[in-house]
């Protein structure tokens, strides 16, 4: 398979830059079921066009399926076996341009986070619902969509089309998002892929479906077909996307290019990353445990941020920390870098000497989780026995669900309380009185004048004798169990 980006902005030639691939160079690399090649048909400062060409090894593919499976017949190589090759691009181009999917750019970084115009071409795409299930996928993403079908043989008009189209896209969009909705969106036209599916595949959709996914008409079907048609992942997914979607109450105007302001709702979950890291970058902490990590979500962002020495997070579910591996690719590391981020299994409630020896904790939507009679015990793990020099809480915040359609019910059936903002206020007075802290309030998301906003955040910071007393543990308390 062939798949071209194109851009006029000039310098067209910086597309190099934002897919860390160079314009002057052809490199080919090796993937488990053939070769992907990139190289640049054109490139000039009016217009660059980068190419990534998929050979698919068929041999190698079965070898590889053949591993740690009991069919290592002679049948896998004479017959013909399908294969998804759309899948096969998408896997390839999520390796291959993983920096580009990220969005990150050292050297030109403004651009890799403007919308520059972009031409998307795919010269044989399978597609399982026509050109017009191709324009309802990527016209509502701002693509101006040619989808063209390809004969069965063009000696032959009687026989009609088959199912493959000529793809053609134009738009303005950042190079990354453009990126990220091909890798979603390929598997879901062709409707099929060339690997088992797992819990993960669903963690994959939300990442990449980041920023669009949620405000897209057609969300459920490409929930299901990207996940295919599984039904626990697929309802896992939509559930997940329907709790962002009601969080998605922030909203960022951004100016475009017809001198009119188009507001862009940004979900609420990711405002709170936004805005504990910028608390973190502001207080300019270097080490930074997430207590109650869940899926990694905060801490793959803080990894990302390269602001940070050493990270870590701890969680008491052991499938929580097992997804947040994978999504931190921790065994894909190298040495060094593994030994700037640890996770472990720990209860927030029982004293761990793990937790000590870091700047800064953070909190994120975990506080709520706890049972009322054990906030004391919380208390005094992390402010007393950990005692970092910053604390970071969020936490929501009770009086802004009126306006949710549910006004009487929790955000999430595990929360054991919601805060209004004068209990969380008291709260956090004691418990900096207790401990040698002062305390700043903050809200995040839309503020509503008599609600507040959605989110409560709470930041914590040690006063001169607690910091001297705790925040400067040494570096190797983390790598220490407990003794209880």
């Amino acid at each position: 398979m062939l798949l071209t980006v194109s851009t006029t902005h000039a310098p067209a030639t910086d597309l190099g830059y934002l897919l860390h691939k160079h314009p002057d160079r052809v490199q080919a690399f090796g993937q488990s079921f053939g070769t992907v090649t990139v190289f640049y048909p054109e490139a000039t400062p009016e217009r660059c066009t980068a190419a990534l060409l998929l050979e698919i090894d068929p041999v190698r593919l079965a070898r590889g399926r053949g591993r740690g499976t009991s069919d290592v017949s002679l049948s896998q190589y004479v017959n013909d076996r399908p294969y998804a090759a759309s899948s096969l691009l998408a896997v390839a181009m999520g390796d291959v341009l993983s920096t580009a999917r990220a969005g990150r750019c050292r050297s030109h970084q403004d651009l890799a986070d403007a919308a520059i115009p972009l031409e998307i071409e795919v010269p044989v795409l399978p597609c399982r619902g026509g050109p017009e299930l191709a324009a309802a996928l990527f016209a509502p993403l701002g693509w101006q969509v040619d989808a063209e079908p390809i004969p069965l043989d063009e000696t032959f008009p009687e026989w009609g089309d088959s199912r493959y189209l000529h793809l053609r896209l134009r738009g303005e969009l950042r190079l990354a998002d453009a990126l990220n909705q091909l890798y979603v969106l390929l598997p879901v036209l062709d409707e099929s892929k060339h690997y088992w599916q797992g819990p993960s595949e669903v963690d994959k959709l939300l990442r990449s479906g980041e920023g669009w996914l949620t405000a897209h008409p057609e969300a459920e079907l490409i929930t299901r077909r990207y996940l295919g048609h599984h039904r626990e992942l697929t309802q896992d997914a939509l559930a997940r996307l329907a709790e962002v979607e009601r969080e998605a109450s922030g909203v960022v105007v951004e100016e475009n290019d017809d001198d009119a302001d188009r507001a862009v709702a940004r979900p609420l979950n990711r405002q709170r990353h936004d805005a504990v890291l910028a608390v973190l970058q502001e207080l300019g902490v270097r080490s930074v445990i997430d207590l109650g990590c869940g899926q990694g979500q905060l801490l793959d962002r803080l990894l990302r941020s390269g602001s940070f020495d050493r990270l870590a997070g701890s969680d008491v579910s052991v499938r929580a920390l097992q997804v947040a591996a994978k999504r931190l690719r921790l065994e894909e590391m190298s040495e060094r870098q593994a030994e700037r981020i640890a996770l472990f299994q720990g209860s927030l409630t029982y004293e761990d000497d793990r937790y000590a020896g870091y700047e800064a904790a953070v909190l994120m939507e975990v506080i709520e989780h706890v049972d009322p009679a054990r906030l004391g015990a919380l208390e005094q793990v992390v402010f007393q026995a950990a005692r970092p020099r910053v604390v970071v809480v969020t936490t929501p915040n009770r009086e802004y669900n009126a306006r949710y359609a549910d006004p009487t019910a929790s955000r999430h059936p595990d929360h054991r309380f919601e805060w209004t903002r004068s209990e969380l206020a008291q709260w956090c007075a004691g418990v900096a009185e207790r401990h040698g802290y002062t305390v700043e309030l903050r809200g995040i998301g839309e503020v509503d004048e008599q609600l507040g906003a959605p989110t409560q955040l709470a930041v914590f910071v040690a006063t001169e004798g607690a910091q001297a007393a705790g925040a400067g543990g040494p570096a190797g308390a983390t790598q220490g169990g407990s003794d209880d």
